[in-house]
């Protein structure tokens, strides 16, 4: 009889367990060699989202097996919902389209008015975010709003696109849940969009903006005065914030259970460049995306030209943020009424 030593095993399943994986990648890089994987984005150029999409997509190709072109897609409108829905519905389930949705676009069947019968935000395959940023809402220095608290007594005329984004749904809820005098003009496709009517004085404030990628792409605001940061719509501050002075919307509850509300709506900020791909899209290669997207988060040069660009980057896994969601569509359905309440456009 002959008797192996346990080195001898292991050895031996550790080489069958590295030929599988040299199996898998070979079969992945067979699959994407000469094809292109396509990152829709749920917003219109020029934006937040958009600025994240394209630097993920110049770097990504280095990491997936195969090496496949990249390319950027906008696809604005319903807060990114059409972008999901295309996702979900119409494109390939093979792992070539990822979408970029808003954050609030994964919270809207929880918190939404609208039913959205054409996909189910929670069966994505989340392979990761990119960031979990700091939220503002911001102000005309000229405005008749200097301070928060100045919020509660005169009116402020607030950029807004779509329920389910951000720049929608946080300005309405400091309006219905502590009171803030937002006057709310919703209906504008992006970011972008919102910001040129800011600059150019057609409205006075915008919430639901991440404030890297404002400080990023409006500099100028800051540097001379036309623009500043009015409150933080997170439930942690963000460290520029605070050297900042700038208040978290948390301290202006009154009650414990609006601070409850304040937290759970906030919680989507955890979160706030999703990137997901369709249920069906083989396990394989979900789990290569993931380890894709996080080695292309950690990427020095991507880091460095996030770097050079004033970006943030902090990149949560796949498997983890699927985690988060879950968690959060376990949240207890009286919470959830509540909240949803807080955020009612006609209210």
């Amino acid at each position: 009889m002959i008797r192996l030593g346990v080195g001898v095993i292991t050895a031996f399943f550790m080489a069958i367990g590295a030929a599988k994986a040299q199996g898998g990648d070979e079969a992945l890089a067979a699959f994407y060699k000469g094809r292109s994987v396509t990152i829709v984005v749920g917003s219109s150029p020029g934006g937040g989202y958009d600025l994240y999409a394209r630097l993920l997509g110049r770097f990504m190709s280095r990491h997936i097996p195969g090496n496949p072109t990249i390319v950027v897609q906008n696809m604005p409108g319903a807060a990114s919902n059409i972008a999901a829905a295309h996702v979900y519905n119409v494109a390939p389930k093979d792992g070539t389209v990822i979408g970029a949705l808003f954050m609030g676009a994964v919270v809207d069947p929880l918190f939404g008015d609208v039913r959205r019968a054409t996909h189910d935000m929670s069966k994505f395959n989340y392979i990761g975010n990119a960031n979990s940023d700091a939220y503002v809402c911001l102000v005309r220095t000229d405005a008749p709003v200097k301070t928060m608290a100045d919020a509660f007594e005169n009116e402020l005329i607030m950029g807004a696109s779509a329920e389910g984004a951000s720049t929608r749904d946080f300005p309405v809820l400091l309006r219905n849940l502590l009171g803030a005098k937002f006057k709310v003009v919703a209906g504008y496709p992006g970011t972008r969009e919102i910001n040129l009517a800011l600059e150019k004085g057609e409205v006075q404030g915008a919430c639901g903006e991440t404030w890297s990628s404002v400080a990023a792409t409006y500099p100028s605001w800051f540097a001379n005065n036309l623009v500043k940061p009015l409150v933080q719509e997170s439930n942690t501050g963000y460290p520029a914030l605070d050297r900042m002075g700038v208040p978290l919307a948390r301290t202006f509850a009154k009650t414990d259970e609006q601070r409850q509300i304040l937290d759970l709506i906030y919680s989507q900020t955890t979160f706030g460049r999703p990137y997901v791909v369709a249920p069906g899209v083989p396990p394989q290669r979900t789990a290569m995306l993931r380890k894709a997207f996080m080695d292309t988060m950690k990427d020095p040069d991507l880091v460095a030209e996030a770097a050079r660009m004033k970006v943030d980057i902090g990149a949560i896994a796949g498997e983890e943020l699927q985690a988060l969601i879950a968690k959060l569509y376990a949240t207890p359905p009286e919470l959830v009424e509540k909240a949803k309440a807080a955020i009612k456009f006609g209210k």
